[in-house]
């Protein structure tokens, strides 16, 4: 929760009273993804008079600030940044309103932000009109293209807008997260009446904001939290000691805990997932078997075909297999025989969605005991380099290779794989002819216009049942099939799709392919 909108709320006034009338000195890199900010009260001719250093640790894995009370500057491998604001007095330092960003306002309204967004990180500077003049990080380009204006979210947080969404407290602070979503809902469980909800809600923001700030160990990772859980280390109530002291606890585990603790919680996350996925493409399948299926639907048309009226939009009629009447809904243009052969197509789709559903069940059933039986393993190496061994024996660091072509096609990471996706038709050709590898897998919806689909091949493995069906829902969804029940999309190897001379953009012949059933789904 270090970066919990309820503790930077805590932690911008605390660097007010320490930062406010200081001068900025100079801002400098020189480690990748680290930069240390300097401020003083002035310059002296031989040291900095009253110096404040504030360190931006901001890679893709963690993310934190760190206040050390010297710092000193290596004369190599260091880098000037952000030189526009040397000695600018700080007028000004503010958390933006329901945001995880600490606003550095100097006297001139220029300002430095410290946008604190997980993996996505940064330092950004703006002018004295709110525009971005630099961007620490260049890899985040959409950072390049905000505003201060942008940065506050005013958001109606009182009761009656509580009652008005349904009791939801999510839609009206998405700034508590994940860990605070889950202790309020603990003391939420049980409670019915809105009055008494609301209560807790309040009781719990309070104890967010109480200034009470706790070191905590959880499955071996230390945290910094708002509420005691997990095993507490220390107690703090000024935000800027308890943000020191998680940081250097964080630091100080050793290459294997760290390594061991991060792999432990991407595993847990992807048997969660799993679970997820389980659950959820269970009640689907016991869905479809529970309901009237369409074959019958079909017989009991086809018994009573003599006594539906024509151009018909609903009928009732006796079910024979529940021994109930049943209202059947039938298309006004088809004769009743017509419309039982309709339902007798979709009997074999269902048939197919059913079959569909058991494979991957079985195939998440046994992903998920695969990835059990990693944590299990790794929790017992004793050594960094076994452990980098075993992950790159069992392929699980196969997700971390990057794409150059974010930019240039739609990307979703699914289960280790990189899937594109076209974005219109000149888009299409450039993904199939240019970026996508003779074994990468090639989908398109079958017989209409839409976005080419290409998951990235991974050497000696096989493409999962799960992910070929993952990239056709993709396909089907970019595809002027989007809105069918379910789409047939063609998958092949890209070695067998060919772009013969004189094919408009997007057009291609495919010399060998498979097809699957799906429904359309989007990101």
């Amino acid at each position: 929760m270090h970066q919990n909108y309820h503790f930077l709320k805590q932690l911008a006034p605390a660097l007010h009273d320490r930062l406010a009338g200081k001068y900025f000195i100079e801002a400098f890199s020189q480690e990748k993804d680290e930069i240390i900010l300097v401020f003083a009260d002035r310059a002296g001719e031989d040291e900095l008079i009253n110096p404040f250093f504030i360190k931006a640790t901001l890679t893709s894995r963690f993310a934190c600030l760190s206040f050390p009370d010297k710092f000193d500057r290596a004369r190599r491998n260091s880098v000037n940044l952000f030189s526009d604001f040397e000695n600018k007095p700080v007028a000004l330092v503010r958390v933006f309103t329901n945001e995880r960003a600490i606003k550095i306002q100097f006297s001139d309204d220029s300002a430095l932000v410290l946008k604190l967004f997980g993996n996505r990180s940064n330092l950004l500077s703006f002018d004295s009109e709110g525009n971005v003049v630099q961007v620490f990080n260049n890899k985040l380009v959409p950072d390049k293209s905000l505003s201060l204006a942008s940065f506050d979210r005013e958001i109606n947080q009182s009761f009656d807008a509580y009652i008005q969404n349904n009791l939801d407290h999510k839609a009206l602070f998405p700034t508590f997260g994940k860990q605070v979503n889950a202790y309020l809902e603990q003391k939420l469980a049980g409670k019915k009446d809105a009055g008494e909800r609301w209560s807790v809600i309040r009781e719990v923001m309070q104890q967010l904001d109480a200034s009470e700030f706790f070191l905590v160990k959880t499955d071996g990772e230390p945290a910094l939290t708002l509420f005691e859980t997990g095993e507490l280390i220390q107690k703090f109530t000024d935000p800027i000691e308890a943000l020191n002291a998680f940081y250097i606890t964080y630091i100080r585990l050793s290459g294997l805990d760290r390594e061991k603790a991060e792999w432990l919680r991407i595993l847990r996350k992807r048997i969660q997932q799993t679970d997820n996925y389980l659950e959820n493409t269970f009640a689907k399948l016991v869905e479809l078997e529970n309901a009237v299926r369409n074959d019958e639907i079909g017989n009991i048309i086809m018994a009573n075909m003599h006594s539906i009226p024509e151009r018909s939009e609903q009928v009732e009629l006796f079910d024979f297999y529940r021994d109930a009447p049943i209202r059947i809904k039938l298309k006004k243009e088809l004769s009743a025989q017509k419309n039982a052969e309709n339902y007798y197509r979709k009997s074999k789709n269902e048939k197919i969605e059913i079959a569909r559903l058991n494979d991957s069940l079985a195939f998440r059933e046994k992903e998920r005991a695969e990835l059990a039986e990693h944590i299990e393993n790794i929790s017992q190496i004793a050594a960094l380099r076994e452990l980098r061994s075993y992950l790159k024996t069992h392929l699980l660091d196969g997700k971390k290779a990057e794409t150059p072509v974010n930019d240039l096609f739609k990307r979703v990471d699914f289960l280790g794989y990189v899937i594109l996706i076209g974005r219109n038709a000149k888009n299409n050709d450039i993904l199939t002819k240019q970026f996508a590898g003779k074994e990468d897998l090639w989908l398109h919806a079958k017989d209409v216009t839409g976005s080419h689909v290409v998951v990235k091949n991974q050497a000696g493995k096989p493409f999962p049942a799960p992910v070929i069906e993952r990239a056709a829902e993709l396909a089907a969804f970019y595809s002027k099939r989007k809105n069918d029940s379910l789409c047939p999309v063609i998958y092949t190897p890209k070695k067998f799709v060919r772009k013969p001379k004189g094919l408009p953009d997007g057009a291609v012949v495919i010399d060998k392919e498979s097809v699957v059933m799906v429904v359309a789904k989007g990101e």
